[in-house]
């Protein structure tokens, strides 16, 4: 053959490769409001930075009359590329190809690509859409995806991995996302379940749809399996590039920096030293009125912009993204608008799966707390509420980034301790003057110590116990015994909450904190 028949040779088959499944199929992809996996990647990565690995790979198999089907690529495209000039590894399923169905040959291909982004200390990002194993190959398929779940474990907390779910994700395929820091969800056009509607029908006489079953909002809302739900494709994309400017690029370096705003402080503009007089009334005089925690969020990061992590899920805890003097910080609010911010099961697992993915990556940790205490109930302690919460405590403790707490409010019982109080290695604490640092709220409180003294007021009891509730929380029900004894480092106006933050944040840019020699601790599963 010619050199230029060999070229020729090389051209065609690499157009074979983009084309996929072919013109039919794509038209097919878009029908279903869906990209092909080439278009995603397009979309995901700066322009003309992609560089494709193992374009031409082909599947092995021979039976089931596969030896007759071969495309190259093999369902998968896969390589690296920048998002903001930075290096990242991808890997897209092509749905227009057996389904996006995983192949022994597929699977090796994204094993190559996430053995490359920890080897070079770069992000990788999966954009799933598949219909699962392929079953022509049997237990060598099953074998492939095992290879991606060891890769995917020994990843975590190396280099960030993030999973978009942009089509089905079912079966044993879910695992691989699950391992991953973050979860994508495209509503009404990607789903995931371990069984199927059918099976579930089959076994438990269950009539449930896919969207209900494990679409992106019942996801989002319901299990906590997804961290973002989309409306769309390309929305997907432009979020995950934003997810990755808070980023750093593996566990050795630091968060980038924020873009340089002309002055050279990479805080969009905004002062590190402004304040917010509006903070000074947004906590209610009335400590049994709720007011959103998130109006502060906006009002202390630059620029009020918050990437929120969970959005749809356990709401009586916030947590999420910013920046605070061009530093990117991730925040833990409790949200006193919703269930008035008590820590329950589903809140401590959310905020503690966040404030471990921070420390993993050297992404300073602010705590914004007003919380009563744990959520009583019988639903509770059966569920594992003990185990549960302390995955929390256990997470704030062991994290060994920079930490700044700011009590808002109450910070009563057990809960106190959990919320990244000094007593965890907390490095600065403050307070506002509306903070309650308490073992319970005054009224709890008054009915244990004056029990015998109510019981014998009779009618009169009214009287004594909102007597006995000013005293104690005029004793108690304040921050300067804390501060006192050194709990809380400085009591602060809530106008200065941005500035003082800051300013702990910045002294905090060197710490180095380290932890009794160990293979792993036990966390609490």
């Amino acid at each position: 053959m010619a050199r230029a028949e060999r070229i020729e040779e090389l051209k065609r088959r690499l157009e074979a490769a983009e084309l996929g499944g072919g013109r039919d199929r794509i038209e097919k992809q878009h029908a279903a409001g869906k990209l092909t996996a080439r278009e995603r990647i397009e979309l995901l990565l700066d322009a003309g930075s992609f560089v494709e690995i193992d374009a031409l790979v082909t599947h092995r198999c021979r039976d089931f009359g596969m030896d007759k089907v071969s495309i190259p690529g093999d369902g998968v495209v896969c390589g690296y590329g920048t998002v903001d000039g930075r290096l990242v590894y991808v890997f897209a399923q092509d749905f227009t190809v057996f389904g996006g169905s995983l192949s022994e040959t597929n699977a090796a291909k994204i094993c190559k690509v996430m053995d490359l982004a920890v080897e070079n200390g770069a992000p990788i990002i999966g954009l799933n859409d598949s219909g699962g194993a392929r079953i022509q190959e049997g237990v060598a398929s099953l074998g492939g995806y095992a290879d991606i779940f060891l890769r995917n474990t020994l990843s975590s907390g190396v280099v960030p991995q993030i999973s978009a779910i942009l089509g089905p994700c079912a079966g044993g395929a879910v695992y691989s996302p699950a391992i991953t820091d973050f979860i994508f969800m495209v509503e009404e056009t990607s789903y995931m379940f371990v069984t199927g509607p059918d099976v579930i029908k089959t076994v438990t006489h269950e009539e449930v749809t896919k969207e209900e079953l494990g679409g992106a909002s019942t996801h989002a809302a319901k299990s906590g399996v997804c961290h973002f739900t989309v409306p769309n494709d390309a929305a997907c994309l432009a979020a995950i590039r934003e997810l990755l400017s808070y980023l750093p690029s593996n566990n050795l370096d630091d968060p980038p920096p924020a873009p340089s705003d002309g002055d050279g402080g990479g805080d969009g503009g905004d002062d590190p030293n402004r304040e917010s007089e509006a903070l000074n009334t947004l906590v209610p005089e009335d400590p049994n009125k709720p007011y959103d925690i998130k109006q502060l969020i906006a009002g202390v990061v630059d620029g009020g912009r918050f990437m929120e992590v969970h959005a749809q899920y356990a709401k009586n805890i916030v947590v999420g993204f910013a920046r605070m003097g061009g530093r990117s910080v991730g925040i833990v609010a409790n949200q006193p608008a919703w269930l008035a911010g008590v820590l329950d099961i589903d809140a401590s697992l959310k905020g503690a799966r966040f404030v471990r993915f921070c420390d993993a990556f050297n992404i300073p940790l602010v705590t914004f707390e007003d919380v009563p205490g744990f959520l009583p109930g019988t639903a509770q302690e059966y569920g594992g509420i003990i185990k549960h919460g302390a995955k929390l405590l256990y997470a704030y403790a062991e994290a060994t980034v920079p930490k700044v707490t700011v009590i808002t409010r109450k910070a009563y019982g057990g809960a106190y301790c959990v919320m990244s109080s000094k007593h965890l290695r907390t490095d600065v604490n403050f307070a506002y003057p509306t903070a309650e640092i308490a073992v319970m709220g005054p009224e709890g409180a008054v009915n244990i110590l004056y029990k015998r003294e109510l019981d014998q007021a009779g009618a009169d009891a009214p009287r004594v116990r909102a007597e006995k509730v000013g005293e104690y929380r005029a004793k108690f029900s304040n921050p300067y015994i804390a501060a006192e004894r050194g709990f809380v480092d400085a009591i602060i106006e809530p106008s200065r909450t941005r500035p003082e933050v800051i300013r702990a944040l910045r002294q905090l840019g060197a710490k180095r904190a380290s932890v009794p020699p160990k293979k792993h601790g036990n966390i609490p599963l």
